[in-house]
């Protein structure tokens, strides 16, 4: 049986891509949304299962797609690091997730179509 990415999320998953790149996804929006949340991009990639590395290298992408960067981060060490949504990261968070909930109602009649059409298990 294949893995499933979102288990607690059923449904249609948006992933925006544009020039043939992946841009913004349930992913790259959950890390966004934990660094906002927890200040630090380690913290925000362990509550997703994310290694460190995969959560660096996510962030420096975010950081180098847009025109300016999504996130600012301060390295770790004796000082501390942590890590902030720039106001453009603020900006892309609330429309990805602001096309996830159109794109939700949008399709919710076809979804529970589906749904009802399903072999119970």
């Amino acid at each position: 049986m294949p893995k499933v990415r979102h288990p607690d999320r059923p449904g249609a998953h948006l992933r925006i891509v544009l020039e043939g790149r992946p841009i913004l996804g349930p992913g790259r929006a959950d890390l966004l949304q934990g660094i906002a949340e927890t200040g630090s991009i380690a913290a925000a990639g362990r509550r997703m299962r994310m290694s460190y590395a995969r959560a660096w290298n996510l962030a420096e992408e975010l950081n180098t797609q847009f025109r300016a960067p999504l996130i600012d981060a301060a390295k770790g060490g004796a000082g501390g690091g942590g890590a902030r949504l720039t106001p453009l990261g603020e900006k892309m968070l609330a429309a990805y997730r602001d096309m996830e909930a159109k794109t939700a109602a949008a399709i919710s009649e076809e979804l529970a179509a589906v749904r009802r059409a399903l072999r119970r298990t």
